[in-house]
């Protein structure tokens, strides 16, 4: 089992960056893919990007790609989600999600931290 906790949300300009953190507790982080999502008010939740087990391998959606980059620490068991270029769009609650699988479908997940809000202004 693991547990996970978001950070590094906040409010930036249009333009801006941010860098969430996704920190997790147990000796078997390093077994787990991990995945970034997001919500906004009265949507579903959406793939941002995922990560493999050993980092080696990663996907971001298309909304994202060229702005995002997902990456992971095994030994501070903390994946990194770095936001670029921020847009108006990009406002949403963060996800961080663990599973076993190499998977951009939500539901797939067994793990989920609680999220991180994040707002960009125009």
């Amino acid at each position: 089992q693991v547990q996970l906790v978001e950070s590094g949300g906040g409010l930036v300009q249009a333009g801006g960056s941010l860098r969430l953190s996704c920190a997790a507790s147990g000796r078997t982080f390093s077994r787990y893919a991990i995945g970034w999502f997001r919500q906004a008010p009265g949507k579903e939740r959406d793939f941002v990007a995922v990560i493999n087990i050993s980092g080696s391998s990663t996907w971001h959606a298309d909304s994202v790609k060229g702005r995002f980059t997902i990456s992971r620490d095994n030994a501070r068991n903390t994946v990194y989600l770095q936001m670029n270029s921020l847009k108006p769009e990009d406002t949403a609650v963060y996800y961080c999600a663990a599973d076993t699988l190499f998977t951009v479908t939500a539901h797939n997940y067994d793990y989920w931290g609680q999220g991180t809000q994040v707002t960009v202004s125009s």
